[in-house]
């Protein structure tokens, strides 16, 4: 049963990061058991495990859907995962050994070809190299809790930041962050680090209110 549970774990987490599950979209519960052979039994149980990581709501008579966030939810959400990214990136500054800068470079590169290449085209295709950059620098920090931690805050702001990408010169401004990160992470200035990491995963109050206002439209 513990792997079925995991098996609608791992799916509901795909969709969520492939944007193909949004704030307050419904979970649909038959078509995943029908598509992943899972009985109904280990389905709740992922429910209520992704109900206890507050990464969805369910309510009597309407189901599970993909948790939406307030305004003043949204901004202590973003608040702590700055935080969280900020210690990500200090520790990886300070840990990370040679195969994981390797991998920082080469994440870095990607996002930078990306912008280079296609401008403000094709954000959800950035997206991707954006989440594998910030993976790769969480993976460096050498804490496998913290790891865990920063990817159920960051599924719960995943739209939103596929959604600023559609901004125009986001994802150069984005590219250019990353450079700066990764340089200060590979020189091992773990201070300026955390401080960069902070910085960029931030929102001001006017870009949360855009975002949250073009999710529920």
């Amino acid at each position: 049963m513990a792997g079925q549970t995991d098996t609608i774990l791992a799916a509901i987490f795909s969709l969520i990061e492939d944007g193909a599950l949004n704030p307050g979209d419904l979970i649909d519960e038959q078509a995943l058991m029908a598509a992943h052979g899972v009985s109904r039994t280990p389905f709740r149980e992922a429910l209520i495990r992704l109900e206890t990581a507050g990464l969805i709501t369910r309510t009597p008579r309407k189901g599970a859907e993909v948790f939406r966030p307030t305004l003043d939810q949204f901004l202590a959400i973003l608040e702590l995962h700055a935080s969280l990214e900020g210690l990500a990136a200090g520790l990886a500054a300070r840990r990370h050994s040679a195969a994981a800068a390797l991998e920082i470079e080469a994440a870095t590169a990607a996002c930078e070809a990306h912008a280079r290449d296609h401008g403000n085209a094709a954000p959800d295709a950035y997206y991707q190299l954006n989440m594998r950059f910030h993976e790769t620098i969480a993976r460096a920090a050498g804490n496998a809790f913290l790891l865990d931690d920063l990817k159920t805050q960051a599924r719960k702001l995943m739209a939103y930041y596929r959604a600023r990408y559609g901004y125009r010169g986001a994802i150069a401004a984005s590219a250019r962050d990353h450079r700066e990160i990764a340089g200060l992470i590979l020189a091992r200035d773990a201070e300026a680090a955390a401080a960069a990491m902070r910085r960029h995963v931030q929102f001001d109050g006017t870009t949360a209110r855009d975002l949250l206002a073009a999710l529920q439209t």
